[in-house]
């Protein structure tokens, strides 16, 4: 019974979800091989049905392009949804590009408390290895700001909480 359950569940999503049939690992090959052959449109495609499953790598991918317009056209609405969603479980790489999108305005109202936040947060979860290279981003943005402001980003930082 169990093995009859197993094969209508994957026959099911090789009819309704052809790219969910398929493993995490066989999409993120596929992913990469339409970017390496430039068919963003099928790689686009294949990120999202990994970011919808909340890959956070894959949300940090499709976000990445919609943030450069890499490929496909410049979205900063999606950039701004994909990295959120990213950012959020903890992935630094998206976290540095909302901080990114913040203290430049990409999208979004300039706002250098949340880009120090994500600054700080990206360098609190990296390597030690790179984590200088995250404090410096938020120090030289720390240069901008006022002592008020630097404390609530610090708060926010403190009160952050990755989802999932």
């Amino acid at each position: 019974m169990r093995t009859v359950a197993t094969i209508t569940l994957v026959l099911t999503l090789s009819f309704v979800a052809p790219g969910l049939a398929e493993s995490p690992k066989d999409i993120w090959r596929d992913v990469f091989a339409a970017m390496k052959r430039d068919d963003y449109p099928t790689a686009v495609r294949l990120l999202r049905t990994l970011a919808e499953m909340g890959d956070a790598p894959a949300q940090f991918q499709l976000g990445f392009l919609y943030r450069m317009g890499d490929g496909i056209p410049q979205d900063y609405d999606e950039a701004l949804k994909w990295l959120q969603l990213a950012a959020n479980q903890g992935h630094i790489w998206a976290q540095t590009n909302l901080a990114f999108m913040y203290r430049n305005g990409e999208g979004v109202p300039q706002d250098y408390v949340k880009a120090h936040m994500w600054f700080n947060l990206a360098s609190s979860l990296a390597p030690s290895a790179k984590r200088s290279n995250y404090i410096e981003l938020r120090d030289e943005l720390a240069k901008k700001m006022n002592p008020a402001q630097i404390a609530e980003a610090q708060k926010l930082a403190r009160e952050w909480k990755p989802t999932k």
